[in-house]
């Protein structure tokens, strides 16, 4: 597969029209809104997940750090505070089940919405004879795609502190000079991690079936402007504090900002892999459990040539 600067930008144009007639900017308002709801329970999964190896505190603390460098301290306060008030201390065996299922569905319903929205772009929708089984295994999916994150918080946790360790070796003997290639490392093993965690997104979490190789670009397409993108938004956050005039509201409306700009990058990759699996046409079809959207066959249909008449 050979890839020039004129096909890329081609497919950025294709991309960024596809992006903009998929409405995105309603769509990550929907999933923003719901992710305040979602995010508790969120986040006490992979607290409870990760914390089972290095205890909850320190992963806690990892949150709240990946909190403080993306939206500031006082965005990072409030997710503390949040964390203490849905803890499940009640010594009741009964009043903890309904506490954890209740985490769980609350937790899962944010990429259930996510899931929707990707299925919109894809021109995807639920077979209706598969609705019972379809939502079911939609939970299922969403809950793995909360194990995933747990994993890669844990991957990241270790690999910081290794980095963390290497780094102030390598201060103390040689200097600052490969200190700063080992801060390029961390950037790329960063990158690394969030890659792969957009491509489990993008491969999985959608209901269609697509080509790895389309998933992978796709993924690291987003995860380069992902990271582009938090710098810039981490300096507006620093100096702008849009949060001030709103008082106890402020955190919520930091982590809605940020869900809001996070879906627009994703759903600008999942645009871009579509259209790259299209253009070196890799497989693309809804799984077994989804269709074509009508709007997607009536546009074929209109794509299609005339039969030549005798």
């Amino acid at each position: 597969m050979r890839i020039n600067p004129k096909s890329i930008w081609e497919m950025l144009k294709a991309t960024a029209k596809s992006w903009n007639d998929s409405d995105p900017f309603r769509q990550s308002a929907i999933i923003a809104y719901y992710a305040i709801f979602s995010i508790p329970g969120l986040l006490m999964i992979v607290i409870w997940v990760a914390g089972s190896l290095f205890g909850p505190e320190a992963i806690r603390g990892e949150i709240s750090a990946q909190v403080s460098q993306f939206m500031g301290p006082e965005a990072a306060t409030g997710i503390e505070d949040l964390l203490a008030n849905v803890e499940l201390n009640d010594s009741n065996f009964v009043m903890k089940t309904i506490g954890v299922l209740t985490l769980i569905f609350g937790a899962t319903t944010l990429f259930f919405q996510l899931q929707k929205s990707l299925n919109y772009i894809w021109d995807v929708e639920s077979s209706p004879e598969n609705g019972i089984k379809k939502l079911i295994l939609d939970r299922a999916s969403s809950l793995g795609l909360i194990l995933v994150i747990a994993f890669l918080l844990l991957i990241t946790l270790v690999l910081s502190a290794i980095i963390s360790i290497l780094g102030n070796w390598i201060d103390n003997n040689f200097g600052d000079v490969l200190l700063y290639a080992v801060q390029l490392l961390n950037f790329v093993l960063s990158l690394g991690v969030v890659s792969l965690l957009f491509a489990v997104m993008f491969k999985f979490l959608p209901d269609v079936e697509i080509s790895w190789k389309s998933v992978w670009v796709g993924s690291i397409v987003t995860a380069v402007l992902f990271s582009i993108g938090k710098t810039l938004l981490g300096l507006y956050f620093a100096h702008a504090d849009p949060s001030s005039s709103f008082g106890a509201a402020g955190t919520i409306i930091l982590v809605m900002i940020w869900v809001n700009y996070t879906c627009l990058i994703l759903f600008f990759g999942a645009e871009f892999t579509q259209v790259h699996a299209r253009k070196y046409n890799h497989k693309i079809r809804p799984s077994k459990h989804a269709k074509w959207r009508a709007e997607h066959i009536l546009k074929n249909m209109e794509d299609k040539p005339e039969p030549i008449k005798d």
